[in-house]
């Protein structure tokens, strides 16, 4: 193992802590009679270094682009709704992905007028919970405590007026009355724009006629066809 080596592996050894070089660096300038200089790299810099392909099939962001390394938090996941799972979070380094902060500021923009996904509704029925959210298309789904299998879709608008109401000691009487009906738009899957056939034109196959059709009394049979020859 030559020196290289040797420094090498002793910076990744202790890569994550304070190290003092500076004895080392005396003795190793001492020896050799030139300037060393030393810098210590943590595991992002490793991944930096050696490259790499991320989860998303493309090269890390480390090693072609990004220069700038913030610190990323779980409350990055928490944020964007994300399971705090260790094995789809962490990068090839270790840590967590530096992408979780690429959509963060989206996310907390979108949440300054969203209610809390720990809000409480009072109606006369009883209290809901709030079991699910998406912050994007501004829709909660609440369900009653004595009832939580059934789930009831409100907009964002929905719930802030009820929480009003429920602010001035006011219950509404249902969540029912405030159901909101979320339109699923269809997707257009394919457009004949050139004249072609449809795509699902072999899916219901045609049905055969059966029946025969009766012979024409004029046609003749190629047998009479040739002895009239």
């Amino acid at each position: 193992m030559n020196f290289r080596e040797t420094v090498q592996g002793y910076l990744l050894l202790h890569g994550e802590d304070r190290v003092d070089f500076r004895q080392l660096i005396k003795d190793m300038a001492k020896a050799f009679g030139i300037r060393i200089e030393m810098r210590q790299i943590g595991y992002r810099q490793e991944a930096q270094r050696l490259g790499g392909v991320g989860s998303c099939g493309r090269e890390l962001c480390c090693s072609t682009w990004l220069s700038d390394f913030r610190s990323v938090s779980t409350a990055s996941a928490r944020y964007q709704q994300l399971a705090l799972n260790p094995q789809k979070l962490a990068g090839q380094c270790g840590k967590l992905k530096c992408c979780l902060n690429y959509e963060l500021d989206t996310y907390l923009e979108a949440l300054k007028d969203f209610p809390p996904q720990d809000a409480k509704l009072k109606t006369e029925k009883g209290i809901a919970f709030c079991q699910k959210a998406d912050i994007f298309k501004e829709t909660l789904w609440f369900s009653y405590k004595n009832d939580s299998a059934n789930w009831f879709a409100l907009t964002k608008a929905q719930v802030q007026e009820i929480m009003a109401a429920n602010k001035k000691n006011k219950s509404v009487a249902s969540l029912e009355e405030y159901v909101a009906e979320l339109k699923t738009e269809e997707k257009l899957v394919f457009e004949n724009v050139v004249g072609q056939d449809s795509l699902n034109r072999f899916d219901k196959p045609r049905k055969r006629n059966r029946k025969r059709k009766g012979r024409n009394p004029r046609s003749r049979s190629p047998k009479n066809q040739k002895s009239e020859k």
